[in-house]
């Protein structure tokens, strides 16, 4: 009897637990929606040009940064997971830094390194008249420092469950490690790849602190809609200006977030 109570009262507790911690999380989101539905300018601003623009640089940009994070990315995955070399753990730490890295202070470390006086970015003016800084190449800059990490993070988990011995066993029967790697290894790592790789563009999609410091906010050129967003909010448009351009990027997240658990979901993986 008293067992049973016991059991009760710890399933009433982990219920209600768990309730509170789903209603912290839903009610913003109600919000947001209840505040759209009560201001009529809200779908207005929606269907304004500064959304449009903010919302295809975002889009753009994101996938250009994913891109690069993926090539660039996958094989320092790899090598994290396969290799042993000296300081592989402080290479594995600087991976890591930026997960953990306030976003502004990964926005000044641009501007010191590649902005006009930068260390490597006033070379690159003063020989090649290249300006890096404060540019659409600085957003998707700024996207790959602090959204790549994600995707390196998710890959190299992946790269540890491939068992080592498919990939003997490949080259016994003679496939080059190109081979190897993108028909028995990538496939098994497939769903991890695929996981970090949504983790990667959202978090693109998402960045704000590193893109305002070293990339500015000018619309049609810098101003992705995280920017768009704080602009509204302090500018003329005030809270339902924000609240429209984060409906939009609400449901931009929503959208690739549901077609990502339909293709996982096929494919068997479990997220």
């Amino acid at each position: 009897m008293m067992r049973q109570r016991t059991d009760r009262l710890a399933l009433t507790t982990v219920l209600l637990l768990a309730a509170v911690f789903a209603l912290f999380f839903l009610l913003p989101f109600a919000g947001l929606i209840q505040r759209a539905l009560a201001d009529g300018e809200t779908w207005e601003t929606a269907r304004s040009g500064v959304v449009r623009d903010a919302l295809w640089l975002s889009l753009w940009t994101s996938i250009v940064s994913l891109a690069i994070a993926v090539l660039f990315g996958t094989p320092v995955a790899y090598l994290l997971s396969r290799a042993t070399f000296p300081g592989k753990s402080l290479v594995d730490a600087f991976v890591d830094l930026p997960i953990v890295l306030p976003p502004t202070v990964a926005g000044v470390a641009l501007l010191t390194a590649f902005g006009r006086r930068g260390l490597l970015g006033q070379p690159l003016e003063e020989w090649a008249g290249l300006t890096l800084g404060f540019t659409t190449t600085a957003v998707i800059m700024a996207q790959v420092l602090v959204a790549a990490p994600f995707y390196v993070r998710a890959a190299r988990a992946g790269f540890d469950e491939v068992d080592p011995q498919y990939e003997r066993v490949a080259y016994t029967l003679g496939a080059s490690r190109l081979r190897t790697f993108f028909q028995v290894i990538a496939p098994q790592a497939g769903p991890a790849l695929a996981a970090g790789m949504v983790l990667c563009w959202a978090r693109a999609m998402g960045e704000l602190g590193a893109t305002l410091i070293f990339a500015g906010n000018f619309r049609g050129e810098t101003q992705t809609m995280p920017l768009a967003i704080v602009q509204a909010f302090e500018g003329a448009l005030g809270l339902s200006g924000a609240v429209a351009l984060s409906l939009v990027l609400l449901a931009v997240a929503l959208v690739v977030l549901v077609l990502f658990r339909l293709v996982t979901s096929r494919l068997r993986v479990p997220l």
